[in-house]
């Protein structure tokens, strides 16, 4: 993605363009973005433009680098102290999410069983 990102990290790439030129399925674009954005590498802005972490982007100048690196929160750096334990919470908060919606799911479907056999 950094070779295709704009100056400042902005790329314009939609997940199946992504899925090609890595030579993925789209499922697996759209987990490794949702991974990637988890760690606060690349974020998604709307459908098809993501931001990549102002850490990773190229930029025109060093001097330009520099001065977006000093405008992030120092919690958003890639050398935060607490950035590995961060990601780890959020893929743990991920995974409690869909284990919740998974068990919804599977509630409802109980439920509307319940239902028919009544």
């Amino acid at each position: 993605m950094r070779a295709h990102s704009e100056p400042g990290g902005r790329i314009e790439v939609d997940q199946i363009t992504l899925a090609r030129m890595l030579g993925l399925s789209r499922a697996a674009v759209n987990a490794a973005l949702r991974d990637l954005d988890l760690a606060r590498l690349v974020k998604k802005q709307r459908a098809g433009v993501y931001q990549l972490n102002p850490m990773l982007a190229a930029y025109h100048s060093p001097e330009d680098a520099v001065a977006a690196v000093k405008t992030m929160p120092q919690y958003e750096r890639l050398n935060s102290p607490d950035f590995v334990d961060h990601y780890r919470k959020a893929v743990a908060a991920y995974q409690d999410q869909l284990a919740a919606k998974r068990r919804r799911r599977e509630d409802a479907k109980r439920r509307q069983n319940l239902k028919a056999v009544s």
